[in-house]
């Protein structure tokens, strides 16, 4: 995908990192990058956005700030630097340009042609604009994003992938709903569990209530009155008379 929108060749993927969440210091604002890869000499973190952010180039430019800080170890040079590119993939237009594609490098104003050679590209892509790309595979893969259209091999693979995904999350969701109604009978039979040894223990004290009011010579309509249990249960408790 990162050939097609950049138009280069990438030796291998070192390694790919999903949501890397870069905070070098405890009181600085963290970033988490959507997809963050690199190859031998190049650093590559791809953003999709299904809505627009306010202030696109101050948030790429924070971007690159953590990747730098993230690349380069303590004491290194700054020449130990990789070349990077921030990529963001839109559905609408950032900058009301009506183009698909937007790429910005580091320019002097004064001569164009000097280089500042810091190796950094920032590229915002216009899904909504595909029709304008002319390259065939870049706008196939825009209007994939824009229409969920797949129309060759690779945005067709990324489209089932999609669905399996999908599928995944479905299942898992079902699994976890199943989990959270497992987890609510097991909490009710545990309340009703202790409601029931609630009860009995107060069956269990009203019982032995009764037996210590016959010391008083109360009767019993006087002791089933005080402790709200039926005549007969006292009768029952009703100790044998003293011979």
């Amino acid at each position: 995908m990162i050939e097609r929108l950049l138009h280069i060749k990438i030796d291998h993927v070192e390694y790919p990192e999903l949501q890397k969440a870069i905070m070098p210091y405890y009181t600085s604002k963290g970033v988490r990058l959507d997809v963050y890869v690199k190859d031998s000499s190049r650093v590559f973190n791809v953003e999709m956005q299904s809505t627009l952010f306010r202030s696109i180039g101050k948030r790429s430019r924070y971007y690159q700030s953590m990747m730098d800080a993230d690349a380069l170890m303590k004491g290194e040079d700054y020449t130990r630097l990789p070349e990077s590119y921030i990529l963001f993939v839109c559905k609408d237009d950032a900058f009301g340009e009506g183009l698909p594609k937007y790429t910005f490098r580091e320019t002097c104003a004064e001569n164009p042609c000097v280089d500042f050679a810091d190796k950094t590209t920032k590229v915002v892509y216009n899904a909504s604009a595909y029709e304008k790309e002319s390259a065939p595979e870049l706008k196939a893969f825009l209007n994939f994003v824009c229409n969920n259209s797949s129309g060759d091999p690779l945005t067709a693979r990324i489209q089932n992938l999609v669905a399996r995904v999908k599928q995944a999350e479905e299942n898992k969701t079902e699994y976890l709903e199943m989990n959270i109604h497992e987890q609510d009978k097991f909490i009710a039979g545990r309340e009703e569990g202790r409601a029931e040894g609630e009860r009995i223990g107060e069956e269990r004290g009203r019982l032995e209530t009764a037996r210590n009011l016959f010391s008083l010579n109360l009767t019993n309509e006087q002791i089933a009155a005080a402790t709200g249990l039926p005549l007969e249960t006292i009768r029952e408790l009703q100790p044998p008379p003293v011979k």
